[in-house]
């Protein structure tokens, strides 16, 4: 097979996930090669990644049809995959819808920083209880949730959806590790919002990550720094 995707465990990797349903979705065939997540030094995770990618992260996407090309990144692989594969349409055609929908990718690639650290994206968890109590402590949050909420919004009455711009696209695959962590956060949202949420998870594509996600039951400590694992069962901490 031409290409090789090189992503981290599906229920915790957001950027693994962007990649990933960009290429399945758009229906580019490549061969997935799943690494561990690991953060010391002589991890699998690190030295895997560091044979195919200078940044040592996922996802990385590998051309072996352009001599072994490595595009690492997920926005880099997703413009990639567009110039290779224009039958898959990952951005939208006309060029005002295109500006419009790498502007919001990017926004999101770039920004969003309290809504990433304080709710990671959890696929198997059930984190309601902590996604309310999150929002009253955290006005960053709150603003976060907010910004995307009024984008989601604003774009989908724009193209009349369901997706971002009608069709899936590249924009709908950056946002959905965030459908995830509103979703087991518990955190409040408009009709509106919850309906372009449930047409995400409802993708094939999707379904097919979570299922899977919650096939995997690996816990990852780093991960999971709200949780404990007790005599094999992971356990909810007291949230500080």
């Amino acid at each position: 097979m031409a290409l090789t995707l090189y992503i981290a465990n599906k229920n915790y990797s957001s950027w693994s996930l962007r990649g990933w349903l960009a290429l399945r979705a758009g229906g580019i065939a490549f061969e997935e090669v799943q690494v561990p997540l690991g953060w010391s030094a002589d991890s699998v995770f690190k030295r895997t990644l560091a044979q195919v990618s200078p940044a040592g992260r996922v996802p990385v996407l590998v051309d072996h049809d352009q001599d072994q090309l490595a595009v690492w990144d997920s926005l880099a692989i997703i413009e990639y995959a567009a110039e290779r594969f224009p039958q898959a349409r990952l951005w939208p055609q006309a060029a005002r819808e295109r500006a419009r929908a790498r502007s919001l990718c990017a926004e999101m690639h770039a920004g969003f920083s309290a809504l990433r650290n304080h709710c990671p994206m959890n696929i198997e968890a059930d984190l309601s209880a902590w996604g309310p109590h999150l929002l009253r402590r955290h006005e960053a949050i709150r603003s976060d949730v907010a910004r995307i909420e009024t984008m989601w919004t604003e774009q989908l009455q724009a193209s009349g959806g369901p997706f971002l711009f009608g069709r899936f696209t590249a924009a709908d695959a950056f946002f959905a590790p965030v459908v995830w962590r509103l979703r087991n956060h518990g955190i409040p949202v408009s009709d509106a919002t919850q309906r372009y949420i449930d047409t995400l998870l409802a993708l094939p594509a999707m379904q097919e990550w979570t299922a899977a996600a919650l096939a995997e039951r690996d816990f990852v400590v780093e991960d999971e720094p709200y949780r404990t694992l007790v005599d094999g069962v992971v356990t909810d901490k007291a949230l500080e």
